[in-house]
């Protein structure tokens, strides 16, 4: 776990994630908290682990998710050698 992130105001931030019941809430929630902007790039962000869990290429990622290859290599860096968080959801979302 990344320590400069690890303050009260991050813990009361997924506190409150955690809190949230079902989708809607979390349209809700997310809709006040992000800009429309911010909320796209880290559903893309998701969806590039995914496809590179799926062993999509680069190039089928960039075209279906519109994602630049320094994303995607970000998100590809996380996979690898980051702290597991996309591993962690993906399997529990059935994509091992």
């Amino acid at each position: 776990m990344n320590k400069k992130i690890k303050t009260e105001s991050v813990d009361a931030l997924f506190d409150a994630v955690l809190s949230l019941k079902n989708r809607e809430e979390c349209y809700l929630f997310f809709e006040d908290l992000c800009t429309v902007n911010e909320l796209l790039s880290l559903s893309q962000r998701y969806e590039v682990a995914s496809m590179l869990k799926d062993h999509k290429t680069y190039l089928e990622i960039a075209e279906k998710t519109g994602a630049s290859t320094a994303t995607i290599s970000r998100v590809n860096r996380s996979l690898n050698y980051g702290n597991d968080g996309y591993e962690l959801v993906l399997s529990r979302m059935g994509k091992n």
